[in-house]
């Protein structure tokens, strides 16, 4: 089965992408869903954040605080690390289980925002990039999660440069256009990933 690593940064539009696919019937596999179910309360993962990273990121009703613990992590490298290393084996181990049920498909799209980061390219067979200018990626994620320029300018700071994200992507999608260019896109790449997954055969 054909893999695809679908990136990008923040706020540039990989859920919309993504959920497209998804309606043409493809398998989608969403790294930040499964890190969402690997914390919720009671977890053991949401255990170790606790204990190693404080309580004060644990909410009156047992939940994570998400957005501080990512304000945090995005300020304080030896958190942010410690995080990954709770996360990270566990999502990787989530995707192969998932994969595993799914291997008759010609493909399936792994959304992997922390592609590039964290040197995760050998997941998958190709990278698929959506793409947007940074002054875009602010606009968007100040109106989504209500914060604040300098807080998104602190996250875009610490992921990959877009430079950096366009040099590793096979394909892109310019995602600066409406939504019927976007989707018109995705079925134009649907078309593509489905023949390579039938030449591999």
């Amino acid at each position: 089965m054909l893999k695809i690593g679908l990136t990008g940064g923040i706020g540039s539009g990989k859920t919309m992408v993504s959920d497209h696919f998804a309606r043409l019937g493809v398998p989608v596999i969403d790294t930040d869903q499964i890190s969402r179910e690997l914390v919720a309360p009671g977890t053991p993962a949401l255990t170790d954040i606790h204990r190693q990273l404080g309580s004060q990121f644990i909410q009156a009703d047992g939940s994570l605080n998400r957005k501080l613990l990512r304000e945090h992590v995005f300020t304080d490298d030896a958190a942010r690390k410690t995080l990954e290393s709770i996360l990270h084996p566990a999502i990787q181990k989530e995707v192969q289980h998932r994969l595993s049920r799914i291997e008759k498909e010609p493909y399936a799209i792994l959304v992997v925002p922390l592609l590039v980061e964290n040197n995760l390219g050998a997941m998958v067979d190709r990278v698929l990039l959506v793409d947007v200018p940074e002054s875009l990626q602010i606009r968007r994620v100040c109106q989504r999660d209500n914060s604040s320029e300098e807080q998104v300018k602190k996250i875009l700071a610490a992921q990959a440069p877009r430079k950096a994200r366009r040099e590793i992507a096979d394909d892109m999608i310019q995602n600066d256009g409406d939504l019927q260019a976007l989707h018109r896109r995705v079925e134009e790449l649907h078309r593509q990933y489905l023949a390579l997954a039938n030449h591999t055969d």
